[in-house]
């Protein structure tokens, strides 16, 4: 069902929040239809949380040891976004596993730094995955973003992505590479999913076309 108003995203992050500044920056440009009533942090020194503030977004910070479990963990985070009302979460370099409930099936989506199934999983994010893509010598990586479920870089695919590797990269220049890719991708996906054109079947996402209405 497509929204007609603004998409009301719940954002997580574990890290510097450069992919929350993406999104502010997309809705700001008018290529997101929009709104972040909530940013959740999964440790306290996130340097995201200050982005989250000076924005002035509403940051829950909620570290994963100091929860006694997984699913205390993942229904503290839920619960908060019940609360603020939100359509969609949004992963956002968010390291921690989550269990996803019934109501949010299909409502969380993940970005992952790799053309999925590669380079991916437990121990997979950051530079680690860069450098194995360098190590194992592949000519093309990219970006993902996927429907999460109760695995790791799991789900079913929505966008991706790809980028060239060249002779000379670097993890480093590798990782530049694939954020500016990330930066069309993340926000396309939750305006697909606003306007109501993912469908899935099974493991598949199936990007319907734009009604003629809205064309």
């Amino acid at each position: 069902m497509s929204l007609d108003r603004p998409v009301r995203l719940a954002v997580l992050i574990s890290g510097g929040g450069t992919t929350l500044v993406n999104f502010l920056d997309a809705i700001a440009a008018g290529r997101l239809q929009a709104e972040i009533p909530l940013v959740i942090a999964s440790r306290r020194d996130c340097g995201g949380i200050a982005k989250a503030e000076r924005a002035g977004i509403r940051c829950v910070v909620l570290p994963r040891k100091e929860s006694p479990s997984l699913e205390a963990f993942s229904d503290e985070i839920f619960r908060q976004c019940r609360e603020s009302n939100v359509d969609l979460v949004a992963l956002a370099g968010f390291l921690s596993l989550i269990r996803i409930p019934v109501d949010f099936l299909g409502r969380v989506m993940n970005i992952h730094p790799s053309l999925i199934p590669a380079f991916c999983g437990h121990g997979f994010h950051g530079h680690t995955v860069h450098e194995s893509a360098l190590a194992r010598g592949v000519k093309v990586s990219g970006c993902t973003v996927h429907f999460a479920d109760n695995e790791y870089d799991h789900g079913p695919i929505i966008v991706q992505r790809c980028v060239p590797v060249l002779p000379e990269d670097s993890a480093d220049l590798l990782a530049a590479r694939v954020f500016e890719a990330e930066c069309q991708a993340y926000p396309e996906a939750i305006e697909l999913y606003r306007q109501g054109r993912l469908r899935i079947a099974g493991s598949i996402v199936q990007i319907l076309p734009l009604p003629v209405s809205q064309r």
